[in-house]
């Protein structure tokens, strides 16, 4: 019964998915608030995890809930279900855009669907600063790192590097 239900909880994830893993967040935590398969803490570093090191977050956070839940078997179902949508989507877009490439209604559909992956991505957001920015001294952190990113335009891998760092130093 655990296999069916993640491959049907991930499967909803994956057929909503436009727009890249962080629109996946969302309603990871919805899972998160509905089965113990991961605790809204783990979905954060997760997500730091995922955003720091190749991979998506849904593929990453997918395997993971999987696993947790019911072992190697899981992660893969949980993997497969989350994929699976995309796959097929895609193909039948293709299709679709071959023969209607120039239709106008087809634009202002993608065109509609922007808003709406934005609006996920940014609730994404919301939510793990919920979590991460959580005391003062992670809201300092952020602030600063912010701030230096701001006035020194250097590479991101320097301030995830510096972030890590920090977040080793004083255990966050």
């Amino acid at each position: 019964m655990t296999y069916l239900l993640l491959f049907f909880e991930f499967f909803k994830i994956g057929l909503f998915a436009i727009g890249g893993g962080l629109v996946t967040v969302p309603f990871l935590f919805d899972l998160a608030d509905k089965y113990d398969w991961f605790s809204k803490a783990e979905l954060t570093d997760m997500i730091a995890v995922s955003e720091s090191t190749p991979g998506p977050i849904g593929v990453n956070m997918a395997t993971f809930a999987g696993f947790n839940a019911a072992g190697v078997a899981g992660g893969i179902i949980a993997t497969f279900a989350l994929v699976l949508p995309s796959v097929v989507i895609m193909i039948l877009i293709a299709k679709m855009m071959q023969k209607y490439s120039c239709n106008q209604r087809v634009h202002d559909v993608l065109s509609g669907i922007r808003p709406a992956v934005l609006a996920l991505i940014l609730f994404a957001g919301l939510q793990v600063a919920k979590i991460a920015l959580s005391g003062s001294i992670e809201i300092l952190f952020f602030v600063g790192l912010l701030a230096m990113m701001r006035i020194w335009r250097k590479s991101p891998i320097i301030y995830l590097c510096l972030a890590a760092v920090l977040g080793i130093v004083f255990r966050l």
